[in-house]
C-alpha cells in the first residue's frame, strides 16, 4: 500500500476481540486509532474457559492484578487435565504442568524413571509430578520453588468464565482509548485494484476506514472468508468430531484444580470447574451420535443441575489457508478450529496477536511479511494439530461399552424436565453400532500425519523425543500423554546407566521426600480461593 497507517479495526468482540484490543492497544501506547465494532445481538461461542500456563504472561503483560482477575472472572486453578477412558475404558492419566522428576545432566527424567520402571524399582511416573500430586490432593498455593530443594513448584493455569473476562478486557481496554461501536456490518468497501477493504458499512448507515482490519467474527469469518475468499484446510480426515454441545451446571464440592476430559463411545466429555458453576461440554461426531442424543448424554451425566439449555457449536477442524490475506489479520476462531481437548484456543488467541504485534507493518503491508505470519501460524496450527490427534490414534479400545463410562448422577433421566423442554427426539438417532467402526478403531487405525507418525515410532522404540523449535507442547507433556495413552518405550538412553542401581533408587526415593515435603506446605484450593472474597 506505500504509506503509513495507524488505524486498527477490530470485526466482533468476545475474547479474540478484547484480548486483541487490549494487548494491541497496551503495547503501542497510543500510536494507533483502535476500534472494536461489535453487537450485542451477535453470541459468542463462549466455552474457551479453559487455559495453560502462558496465560499468566499475557495478564502480566497488561498488568493485570491477579485477585481481582480471579474474583472478577470467577476463576479457579487449574494444574493440569486429567483424561479418562482414553486409552482403555477405566484408565486415567493426567497431563501436568510442570516439570516431572529432575533430570540430570543432559539425560531426561523419564529415561531414568524407564530404567526403574523396567526393573522394578518405581511403578508410577506421576509420583514425581508436584503439580499431579497437588491437583489430585485439591491443593494449591503460590510456590515458585519447593523449599529448600532444587524443584520447580507448582506450575499453573486458570478456568474461568470466558464472557466475565472478555467484560473485564473490555473495559481495560476503553481505558486505554479503545473506541467501540456497537453494531452489524452489513456491507464492505475494497478497492478496486488490489482488493485491500477500504471501510465497512454498518447497518446503522456509519461507515468505518480503516487500514488494517482484524477479523474476529468467530467461525464465520466475516472478512477473511467471506469477503475475501481465503478458502479452508479441512482436517477432518484426522479429527472426526464436528460437533460439541456445551451446557452450565451448578458447582460442586471439591472445586477441583483440574480439567476433566472424559472419553466416551463417540467423543468426550469436558469438565470445567468454575466458582459458581461448572462448565459442560460434550464433543462428538455426528456421525456416531445425533445431537438430539448428545444434549440428552450430556445433561443426564452432569455433577449439578443444569443451569440453561445445551447450546449447540458445529464446526470443521482445520485452519484458514492465510491467516492474513491482503489487509485482513484472522485472530481466534475465523483463523481455523482445534477442539478444546488441550485447551489451545484462549492460547492461539494470545499468539495470533503476540506474532501481529512482531509484524506489525510500518510502512504499508509487506508482502514477506505477510507470508512469514502465515508460515509461523501455519506451523503453529499444525504442530498443536499433531498433538490433539495423537490422544486419538494412540488408544486401544477393542469394543463399545453397553453402558456409559462417565458419572451418571441417579436422580436425572430420561423424563427430565430440561429434556421434555427440548423436545429431544430419540427417534433420529444414529445408532454408533450401525456404523462399521467405533470412532476410536477409526482413529487407531487412519494413516496419520507424517510428521506425528515418526515422533511416536522413535519414542516408542528409544524412549527420546526432541521439541521442535517454537513448539508450544514440551518434552514433558508429550512423554505424558504418549505413556498416559499406553505408550512404553521399548529402551532408554544410555547415560540412565550411568548410576547404580542403589543410587537410582535413592535418586527416586529422595524426590519423592522432596514432593511430599512441599505438599505439606500447600493450602487447600478452596482456602486459596476464598482468600480473595
Amino acid at each position: 500500500m506505500g504509506k503509513r497507517f495507524n488505524r486498527l479495526v477490530i470485526v466482533g468482540g468476545g475474547s479474540a476481540g478484547w484480548m486483541t484490543a487490549a494487548l494491541l492497544a497496551k503495547v503501542t501506547a497510543g500510536q494507533y486509532h483502535i476500534t472494536v465494532i461489535e453487537s450485542e445481538a451477535i453470541g459468542t461461542v463462549g466455552v474457551g474457559e479453559a487455559t495453560i500456563p502462558p496465560i499468566q504472561l499475557f495478564n502480566q503483560l497488561l498488568g493485570i492484578d491477579e485477585a481481582k482477575f480471579i474474583k472478577q472472572t470467577q476463576a479457579t486453578i487449574k494444574l493440569g487435565i486429567q483424561f479418562e477412558n482414553w486409552n482403555k475404558n477405566g484408565d486415567c492419566y493426567m497431563h501436568a504442568f510442570g516439570n516431572i522428576g529432575r533430570d540430570l545432566g543432559f539425560t531426561h527424567f523419564h529415561h531414568y524413571w524407564l530404567r526403574a520402571h523396567k526393573k522394578g524399582i518405581s511403578n508410577n511416573f506421576w509420583d514425581y509430578s508436584f503439580n499431579y500430586q497437588a491437583a489430585k490432593r485439591n491443593l494449591f498455593s503460590k510456590m515458585d520453588r519447593i523449599p529448600n530443594s532444587p524443584l520447580q513448584g507448582l506450575v499453573y493455569a486458570y478456568h474461568f468464565d470466558a464472557a466475565l473476562y472478555a467484560k473485564f478486557l473490555r473495559q481495560l481496554s476503553e481505558a486505554n482509548g479503545v473506541k467501540r461501536i456497537e453494531g452489524k456490518v452489513c456491507d464492505v468497501t475494497q478497492d478496486s485494484e488490489s482488493g485491500y477493504i477500504d471501510a465497512l458499512n454498518l447497518e446503522s448507515g456509519e461507515t468505518i476506514k480503516g487500514d488494517l482490519f482484524i477479523d474476529c467474527s468467530g467461525f464465520k469469518g466475516l472478512l477473511i472468508e467471506q469477503v475475501l475468499n481465503t478458502g479452508y484446510e479441512n482436517w477432518s480426515d484426522w479429527l472426526f468430531c464436528d460437533r460439541a454441545v456445551a451446557v452450565p451446571s451448578e458447582k460442586t464440592s471439591p472445586v477441583t484444580p483440574y480439567t476433566r476430559a472424559i472419553a466416551h463411545n463417540e467423543g468426550w466429555q469436558w469438565r470445567i470447574p468454575l466458582q459458581h458453576r461448572t462448565g459442560n461440554g460434550l464433543v462428538f461426531s455426528s456421525d456416531y451420535l445425533s445431537t438430539d442424543e448428545a444434549c440428552h448424554r450430556l445433561l443426564t451425566h452432569l455433577d449439578g443441575d443444569a443451569l440453561a439449555a445445551p447450546k449447540v457449536i458445529p464446526f470443521t477442524t482445520g485452519r484458514r489457508k492465510k491467516q492474513w490475506n491482503k489487509n485482513v489479520v484472522a485472530i481466534g476462531l475465523s483463523s481455523g478450529f482445534l477442539e478444546p481437548l488441550e485447551s489451545t484456543s484462549l492460547h492461539l488467541i494470545q499468539q495470533g496477536i503476540t506474532r501481529l504485534i512482531k509484524h506489525l507493518p510500518s510502512n504499508g503491508i509487506c508482502n514477506a511479511e505477510v507470508d512469514e505470519y502465515n508460515r509461523q501460524s501455519q506451523y503453529e496450527f499444525e504442530k498443536i494439530r499433531d498433538f490433539i490427534i495423537l490422544h486419538y490414534h494412540l488408544n486401544e479400545k477393542t469394543h463399545l461399552n453397553k453402558k456409559s463410562h462417565l458419572n451418571k448422577r441417579s436422580h436425572l433421566n430420561e423424563k427430565s424436565h430440561l429434556n421434555e423442554k427440548l423436545h429431544l427426539n430419540q427417534k433420529n438417532s444414529v445408532n454408533s453400532h450401525q456404523t462399521n467402526q467405533s470412532i476410536w478403531q477409526k482413529s487407531r487405525h487412519m494413516p496419520i500425519p507424517q510428521s506425528l507418525k515418526q515422533k511416536i515410532e522413535l519414542f516408542k522404540h528409544t524412549g527420546k523425543l526432541f521439541r521442535e523449535q517454537d513448539e508450544l507442547f514440551s518434552e514433558v507433556a508429550w512423554h505424558q500423554v504418549l505413556m498416559g495413552q499406553g505408550v512404553v518405550p521399548g529402551s532408554y538412553h544410555p547415560l540412565a546407566n550411568m548410576i547404580s542401581d542403589e543410587q537410582l533408587s535413592e535418586f527416586l526415593k529422595n524426590l519423592k521426600v522432596i514432593i511430599s515435603s512441599g505438599l505439606d506446605k500447600l493450602s487447600s484450593h478452596k482456602m486459596f480461593l476464598d482468600s480473595f472474597d
